[in-house]
């Protein structure tokens, strides 16, 4: 069976306009229309075919027919439970369980978000590839945003670029943080003689988190704190970095200081991401509610988002 085809449809509201001016006004890249032109797409005025060079009037309909885009390469499509949160042609939101992967990697080649979704999109013939806009961390849980399009995944990241993209976490601190609302503006980069660690360093890109205090608590005589983080730029391993350098690195992450006494992994969860839909521009907020972990370490905290 035949891809099903990715088509927009426009009414112009004004003469006099080119027709590549005007797909660059609806957030329609340069790579994206090259992509259109050369492998397999359409640009179609009043139903007939046009170049970017042709001249719109008032009143008339373009059509944009995006070309079917092949798997990744090395994503293999797999069969595989996704909870999905919502769903409609353009994007995918997925709860994402600790332990699983966003995508492939070296100790994770199968079975990660990206091959299930792969695997979906294989059976229900969506023309596309997998465009992870949000990546989480395997041992971290919640929200994932996917774009069933490139075109898509460009206007959801200009989005992130411009801070019009939120994303907030619940994590669980060890220690107690003293102030209540803290701004950790700090560079982040990669450490040196490490490929997988990354640490604060003046060389770094920028990065900001946000922490909010949510309760302070102990267990087992040990004081740990709950805060809700909301990130401005998606370094990796960001949230986790920040933490540590404040000295307060979250709960079960051996990786950068952390303890596994009480969790098996970082007491990490994004718990909501909100946008304005790519398409229609509508306001949209979607939440996630903490795993089970997580509300065992502090049971207060799955009621403070």
């Amino acid at each position: 069976m035949d891809k099903k085809k990715f088509i927009l449809e426009f009414i112009v509201e004004q003469d006099g306009v080119l027709l590549r001016e005007f797909l660059h006004s609806h957030g329609i890249s340069k790579r994206t229309l090259t992509a259109v032109k050369y492998d397999g797409g359409l640009l179609l005025v009043n139903g007939s075919e046009q170049t970017v060079r042709h001249l719109l009037k008032k009143g008339d309909t373009v059509t944009v027919q995006f070309p079917s885009e092949e798997p990744s390469v090395g994503l293999v499509p797999e069969t595989g439970n996704l909870a999905i949160v919502y769903e409609d042609e353009a994007i995918l939101i997925i709860d994402k369980p600790a332990a699983q992967g966003t995508i492939p990697s070296r100790d994770q080649p199968n079975g990660t978000i990206a091959n299930f979704v792969a695997g979906k999109f294989e059976a229900e013939h969506v023309p596309s590839t997998v465009h992870v806009v949000t990546r989480l961390d395997t041992d971290t849980s919640g929200l994932v945003c996917i774009a069933k399009n490139r075109h898509i995944h460009h206007l959801l990241s200009g989005q992130m670029q411009t801070t019009g993209f939120e994303r907030s976490y619940i994590a669980i601190a060890e220690g107690y943080i003293e102030k209540d609302t803290i701004i950790i503006e700090q560079p982040i980069g990669r450490k040196d003689g490490s490929i997988i660690e990354r640490t604060v360093r003046q060389n770094g890109q920028y990065a900001r988190t946000d922490v909010r205090v949510l309760s302070r608590f102990e267990r087992n005589g040990e004081p740990y704190t709950s805060v809700s983080l909301r990130l401005h730029t998606g370094r990796t391993h960001q949230i986790r970095v920040h933490m540590q350098w404040l000295g307060h690195p979250l709960a079960g992450d051996d990786l950068y200081g952390g303890t596994r006494r009480l969790i098996g992994r970082q007491a990490l969860h994004c718990a909501s991401i909100g946008f304005r839909h790519p398409l229609t521009n509508e306001p949209m907020t979607f939440m996630s509610d903490l795993p089970a972990d997580m509300v065992q370490l502090n049971p207060v905290s799955s009621q403070s988002k």
